[in-house]
């Protein structure tokens, strides 16, 4: 059974959804500033916890709007460029992999606004893209890690550029499957 989606959005799964927007920009800053990586990474935990708690809320309390059905993959984008980017800033990613990914982000972004034309104002979201999604928020704060000088970083190093690889891969075929699905229903629009 498919849960009811209200309109309201003073929610507790919704202003969990907006605390982890305002931990955007302080993440970055933490970064590319005065370089307290400590600091980012225990803001990426506390986000990743309340992304998975604002979840179990909503379904334990019923509270779905469309307000947080865009909140929560906003917040998780947002997270993922703004560790791209800072980490590019730092010299610990190439800029092929920002571009690999940013432009991935831009090409599904103008898929969405085409579809807008026709009324269209979402796709469902694949399993493929939560994975690949869930992978580049493990890869880039380990390759953070990675950054420290001792064991753990070693090994958050290769665990992360392994994360990393793999979030590409999946985030590039789930960009497939997104356009595959797009194209059979702009078809089934056409024949009707």
């Amino acid at each position: 059974m498919k849960a009811q989606v209200s309109r309201d959005i003073a929610t507790i799964p919704n202003a969990l959804s907006a605390s982890r927007l305002i931990g955007v920009p302080i993440f970055f800053w933490l970064i590319v500033g005065p370089k307290r990586d400590d600091l980012a990474l225990y803001i990426l935990v506390v986000s990743a916890f309340t992304d998975w708690l604002d979840g179990y809320l909503a379904r334990k309390l019923n509270q779905f709007s469309r307000l947080g059905e865009l909140l929560d993959p906003l917040a998780d984008r947002l997270y993922v460029v703004a560790a791209l980017i800072a980490l590019y800033l730092r010299d610990l990613i190439p800029v092929w992999v920002v571009i690999a990914l940013l432009s991935r982000d831009i090409l599904m972004s103008l898929v969405l606004l085409y579809l807008k034309r026709f009324g269209i104002t979402g796709i469902p979201v694949h399993f493929v893209g939560k994975a690949a999604t869930m992978n580049l928020l493990y890869a880039l704060p380990l390759i953070l890690l990675g950054n420290f000088q001792n064991v753990y970083g070693e090994v958050a190093h290769v665990f992360g550029w392994a994360f990393l690889f793999w979030g590409i891969t999946m985030y590039w075929y789930a960009a497939f499957l997104y356009l595959r699905q797009i194209w059979a229903l702009r078809r089934s629009l056409h024949a009707n």
